[in-house]
């Protein structure tokens, strides 16, 4: 049996993997304004895994970024060019350090590095949800 917060984690997988138009995407929370859900999709990214001076694999992974309101899903929207750049960095350091294509990505980890690369672009964005992630070999 699930426990709540898994339950609860699932659900916000569930929401950001359906589809969603580019850009911004509001999931209502039934109230007033501010509320609900406030998510903004990234592209799909991906980047080598180099192993010993080598590239052995790529790292695929894609982003949901959950604002706190409205108004913060905009400015993150109008950054998406610098978030982008910021989790591809991100990506590049976790496959050089972390990553192997012959074994399973650590998504904690993965999530950690990603939140903080991203958190220096836009310190006000909410959460980095990791909806999509796998690594391949060459």
């Amino acid at each position: 049996m699930l426990g709540k917060q898994t339950l609860a984690m699932l659900g916000l997988v569930a929401i950001a993997v359906s589809p969603l138009p580019a850009g911004r995407a509001l999931a209502s929370g039934g109230g007033g304004e501010g509320e609900g859900l406030h998510l903004v999709k990234m592209e799909p990214i991906a980047v080598p895994i180099v192993d010993s001076d080598r590239v052995a694999g790529t790292l695929n992974f894609q982003l949901v970024i959950e604002a706190h309101d409205s108004a913060s899903a905009e400015r993150l929207t109008a950054a998406m060019p610098n978030l982008r750049m910021a989790a591809i960095a991100g990506g590049v350091e976790f496959a050089r350090l972390d990553a192997s294509a012959l074994r399973a990505v650590n998504v904690a980890d993965l999530d950690k590095t990603l939140t903080g690369a991203l958190k220096t672009v836009a310190p006000d964005l909410g959460r980095v949800l990791i909806v999509e992630v796998g690594a391949s070999q060459n």
